[in-house]
Formats: C-alpha cells, sequence, structure tokens
C-alpha cells in the first residue's frame, strides 16, 4: 500500500520494545489500522498532484 519507505524507529511504538528481538505480527496490525486514515490522505495527495501536473506529449 505504501509507496515510499516507511520511516520506522527500531522501538516499537505499541508495545515500547524493539522490534527486531520478537515477532510483531500484532503491533503491526493494530499500526496497520491506526495509520490507514492518513496512508489514505498521503496518496490522495500524490494523485491530486499527478493529475495537476502538466502532461508533455497529451494525446
Amino acid at each position: 500500500m505504501a509507496s515510499k519507505r516507511l520511516d520506522l524507529p527500531s522501538i516499537c511504538d505499541i508495545c515500547g520494545k524493539a522490534r527486531s528481538t520478537r515477532k510483531h505480527q500484532a503491533c503491526s496490525r493494530i499500526r496497520q489500522q491506526r495509520k490507514t486514515k492518513e496512508w489514505a490522505s498521503f496518496m490522495a495527495e500524490k494523485m491530486v498532484a499527478r493529475l495537476a501536473k502538466e502532461r508533455r506529449y497529451a494525446r
């Protein structure tokens, strides 16, 4: 879904433990639910910018 690199910290923002030491599937699901609106608005902004961009060789 994300078209750019996700800059996630090494410490999990859900459980507060290092993300590299154990599986964070439950934390990942919670994070995805929290960030859904933020990611949707980001993708909408990218789409608007792409549509507003002048086409060089329009047919």
